[in-house]
């Protein structure tokens, strides 16, 4: 279940198998013809109000790396759907390459790392000891009298 992040316009490799683009902005100037992508879902992006707070745009200092992973993991809660349907083909053994801004050059700073460990945490088999599972509740049986 292989699961890769690189920069949109990082070579594409036979390897990447599906590459999904996870950025909040489509790129400019990639033609729809040549965008090295097989899909774009902004939903997996940080909110435009997050990507502003960790730039520090709207005159404001950016923030800081740990309250930005906070409020992303925040985010994409709401945005189980995706991870889930994205976890489900690693699975069944596709390879998926997450692809962020060319401008993104440190992949331990961005969210499509924070996102690969989300992915890959929702595809890991469940592992619960049987004590840990839920009880399942039978109705009685009659037993004949």
């Amino acid at each position: 279940m292989p699961i890769r992040t690189k920069r949109w316009n990082d070579l594409a490799e036979a390897e990447d198998g599906y590459r999904l683009l996870v950025c909040r902005y489509r790129p400019r100037g990639v033609s729809g013809e040549a965008e090295p992508w097989d899909a774009w879902c902004s939903a997996l992006a940080p909110s435009p109000e997050l990507h502003a707070a960790a730039y520090g745009k709207a005159g404001a200092e950016p923030i800081a790396w740990d309250e930005y992973v906070r409020r992303f993991t925040a985010e994409m809660e709401r945005q189980r759907f995706w991870i889930d349907g994205f976890a489900a083909r690693l699975s069944k053994g596709e390879t998926v390459t997450l692809l962020c801004s060319s401008a993104c050059v440190d992949p331990t700073r961005c969210h499509r790392t924070l996102l690969q460990e989300m992915i890959e945490a929702r595809a890991a088999p469940a592992s619960a000891p049987e004590d840990r599972r839920p009880a399942v509740r039978r109705r009685p049986t009659k037993t004949p009298s």
